[in-house]
């Protein structure tokens, strides 16, 4: 298997732990709505990061796409999710626009997660 689909699973499952984790402190904190939030993004990104390396290794036309996409989703969650997480946890503000800059690093991410399926999915001539 390729290191980097190893890398992607790897944060795919911390971020699932992490994300069920902020869930059940969020349930028990007044004002946790920013810290669950972050949990269901970890969750629904790792569980995507998971499914989009399942396909990485059975296709070889866009699987660099879908590489490429699936790590640019995995940096943005962790900032943005970190930046939720630690603001609702520690009263800590990451650098200034962190949240906003993983959000647009997610959204960028999936944008070549589409191209890289669109690549896999044309047929060859």
């Amino acid at each position: 298997m390729m290191i980097w689909v190893r890398i992607l699973l790897f944060a795919a499952g911390l971020f699932g732990a992490a994300g069920v984790a902020a869930a059940a402190v969020a349930a028990h904190l007044s004002g946790g709505s920013s810290l669950a939030t972050a949990a269901q993004f970890l969750m629904i990104h790792g569980a995507a990061l998971a499914g989009i390396s399942a396909v990485a290794l059975q296709i070889s036309r866009g699987r660099g796409a879908l590489l490429v996409g699936a790590s640019a989703i995995a940096i943005g969650t962790l900032l943005f999710s970190g930046d939720l997480a630690l603001r609702a946890l520690m009263d800590i503000k990451l650098l200034w626009g962190t949240a906003p800059f993983g959000g647009t690093l997610m959204i960028a991410g999936w944008l070549v997660v589409a191209a890289g399926g669109a690549m896999a999915a044309t047929p060859r001539r």
